[in-house]
């Protein structure tokens, strides 16, 4: 049976849930009838999309030992490239969640079918009136994670997963995330901090409310702050392969350079059309299975 927990940001993956954009896009007609609908800010280029997905894929196949592609599935559009949002794994099962953004809707159960096919059990699901995305989900420790309250996800999602997860986690602490740029906007908790270690994260501080900053200060974590100007390029959206060492979309050579002056290993792929047209960077495209 495949090894399944995903209550880590930082352990080292072991196993990872993947979407090519060859199965979920399938051409530049999907993507012309679509992008507009998904409120991407610009149209993406398929095949500039599958030269940087590609690159990407490479990065995370080099340093992960087992890699899962969800094939293609006619309840799901462009945006289930971005594996990390619909599902999230607990050392007990998987979570199907309830997404806040409605063409997503079919994405859980098509994960759904598939992490059954791998023999990971379905734990629980959210279910309307609750909302809950995985990238609101940011994990402290096994025992503790916080989550974005906005308008991805809502109380109702929250209380669902706390019922689910009783006995699995100890505390889940409400993030009350701002309105920054309105509800068409993918504004996750995840947008304003990634962790790199248990002791690191990559954060915008100008997003984060302040009690929840505090929080972090108080858990003895320190900070790699994301300047204005690399903050649209998604900078502070990294993703954690194991503790200090990480994967970011190319071009934010200040954050890079502080990440590495904190002991971090960084590689980079270029992404303005897979990542910042599509509104998901490293962290969105892939749901760790297994974090050891």
């Amino acid at each position: 049976m495949l090894k399944f927990n995903g209550q880590s940001e930082t352990g080292k993956i072991e196993s990872v849930l993947m979407k090519s954009p060859a199965k979920a896009w399938m051409g530049q007609d999907f993507v012309n009838r679509q992008w507009q609908q998904l409120h991407y800010p610009s149209k993406p280029d398929f095949e500039k999309v599958l030269q940087e997905y590609n690159q990407f894929a490479a990065i995370i196949e080099s340093n992960v030992r087992d890699v899962h592609y969800l094939p293609e599935d006619d309840r799901t559009g462009l945006d289930s490239i971005y594996t990390h949002d619909p599902v999230v794994i607990t050392k007990k099962g998987a979570i199907l969640c309830s997404m806040g953004k409605k063409e997503r809707q079919g994405e859980p159960a098509a994960i759904a079918d598939y992490l059954k096919e791998l023999g990971i059990p379905i734990l629980g699901e959210i279910s309307e009136p609750g909302r809950i995305e995985g990238g609101d989900i940011v994990w402290f420790d096994d025992d503790t994670a916080a989550v974005g309250v906005g308008y991805r996800t809502n109380i109702e999602g929250i209380d669902q997963l706390r019922k689910i997860t009783e006995g699995i986690v100890k505390e889940i602490v409400e993030v009350h995330l701002p309105h920054w740029n309105g509800p068409d906007e993918c504004l996750h908790l995840m947008s304003m901090i990634s962790p790199v270690d248990r002791d690191l994260a990559v954060i915008y501080s100008r997003q984060m409310p302040v009690t929840f900053r505090n929080l972090l200060i108080e858990k003895g974590i320190e900070f790699v702050e994301v300047p204005d100007e690399e903050y649209d390029n998604f900078a502070c959206n990294v993703l954690a392969l194991e503790p200090r060492k990480c994967v970011m979309v190319a071009g934010s050579p200040r954050t890079k350079t502080a990440l590495e002056k904190a002991g971090a290993t960084v590689f980079e792929y270029h992404g303005q059309d897979v990542s910042i047209k599509g509104g998901g960077g490293p962290t969105c495209l892939t749901r760790p299975l297994y974090r050891s």
